[in-house]
């Protein structure tokens, strides 16, 4: 479990095939920020650009650690694939943390693309094109977690191509995560508030689907 609160900004420092065919994943080297890892141990969760990894061995001297992920994690994530890519870290969450964000999972729901990333006055706008099927989680001031950060939809507006919603980023934002070097176009993991889940089925359950008609 997480918060969205990113902790650090690390960087994918090698990629190992876990195997010779598609069906095989890979090993990730991620490099870490001088003593980030220092009460890191195997076996620890930490969410590299808002996926939930296992760490597989730790080079403290060196600050860095792997983690293995599955073909299947990196068919339904982006921007895990990529050496040198910097990424967007936090650890698990502890019983007595302070919640900054909102709960998150480190699941990802889909892959949403930028569709604007500009300075407006002192913060920066940036417009996200989510999948049409997640559409329906999304709301005015509700949470997304986009790149494992916890932030606040601004403006929603659906389509036939997907859900476009908005988000304000903060200076502090901009530089303490790996956001500012999106661009328009771009890939981003996207996670649904876990509220928002839990409302869609409680609304939808035991609801009998409609009969097809001969």
């Amino acid at each position: 479990m997480f918060t969205g609160i990113i902790t650090a900004v690390g960087r994918i420092a090698a990629l190992q095939p876990l195997g010779s065919t598609p069906d095989h994943g890979k090993r990730l080297t991620i490099e870490a920020p001088p003593g980030y890892l220092d009460d890191v141990g195997l076996g620890d969760s930490i969410a590299l650009n808002g996926a939930c990894m296992t760490v597989t061995s730790l080079d403290l001297p060196a600050s860095r650690f792997t983690i293995d992920i599955s073909a299947e994690s990196l068919a339904r994530t982006t921007g895990l694939a990529d050496s040198g890519r910097r990424i967007n870290m936090e650890k698990a969450l502890r019983a007595n943390d302070r919640l900054g964000g909102h709960i998150v999972s480190g699941h990802v729901d889909g892959i949403g693309h930028v569709t604007r990333f500009a300075q407006v006055g002192e913060s920066w706008e940036l417009c996200v094109m989510a999948p049409p099927e997640m559409g329906k989680y999304l709301a005015y001031k509700g949470s997304i977690t986009v790149n494992g950060v916890s932030l606040t939809v601004n403006r929603v507006a659906d389509s036939a191509d997907g859900t476009e919603f908005s988000i304000n980023l903060i200076p502090h934002t901009v530089q303490g995560t790996a956001l500012g070097d999106l661009v328009a176009g771009a890939a981003v993991n996207l996670e649904i508030d876990t509220v928002a889940r839990y409302v869609e089925r409680m609304l939808t359950a035991g609801q009998t689907p409609p009969k097809e008609s001969a």
